[in-house]
């Protein structure tokens, strides 16, 4: 089943994932609109027919591991791997640095896919490569479910996002949500002092 932006955004709103407010974002920057993917993908009907957008993406090319960075995209990642039949691990901070543990590894020539929920800046995504490449392995593409930048982040590989939306973002000195007063609302994964 394919889903117009149209209707995602409704599964969204409807998820009370799509929030509107004066919200910190996980780089320290500012919005109107945060995505809480967490919300949307907590209903397995809603993870399913989204992560099917990337699986169907990639579902010929050559996979061998799929990979995401903790924690939010930890859900779509496994859901995707799922839908390939592929294994899955993650990558999560240890001394703010994203890394392997929990005994997973990647071995020497692996093709991985890279799945994020959310990609405002592509931190953690390009983080999350890095891990790919320096075990000489390589990056099959990369896979999110909301483009923040509308497309303006190029990961250098194959990627493909479910929704791509070009939200501003402003720097906390320039924040006109601020200037007005506006309560700021921090409802990320990681905390963030501005």
């Amino acid at each position: 089943m394919s889903l117009s932006e149209g209707e995602i955004l409704k599964i969204f709103e409807d998820t009370d994932a799509l929030l509107n407010g004066h919200f910190l974002l996980t780089l320290g920057r500012h919005s109107k609109e945060y995505f809480q993917c967490a919300k949307v993908l907590q209903y397995p009907e809603y993870a399913k027919q989204l992560c099917s957008i990337i699986a169907k993406h990639f579902s010929d090319a050559e996979i061998d591991t799929i990979i995401s960075p903790a924690i939010g995209g930890l859900v779509v990642g496994q859901e995707v791997a799922t839908q390939l039949n592929k294994k899955f691990i993650f990558a999560e901070r240890d001394n703010k640095e994203l890394t392997l543990r929990r005994g997973f590894a990647i071995r020497e020539g692996e093709k991985v896919l890279v799945c994020e929920d959310v990609v405002t800046t592509g931190g953690s995504v390009f983080e999350t490569i890095e891990i790919v490449n320096s075990n000489n392995a390589y990056v099959a593409g990369i896979g999110f479910i909301v483009d923040r930048s509308n497309g303006k982040i190029d990961f250098g590989y194959s990627q493909v996002s479910v929704v791509k939306l070009n939200l501003k973002s402003f720097q906390p000195d320039e924040c006109p949500y601020c200037l007005k007063g506006q309560e700021l609302i921090e409802p990320g994964s990681r905390k963030v002092h501005a």
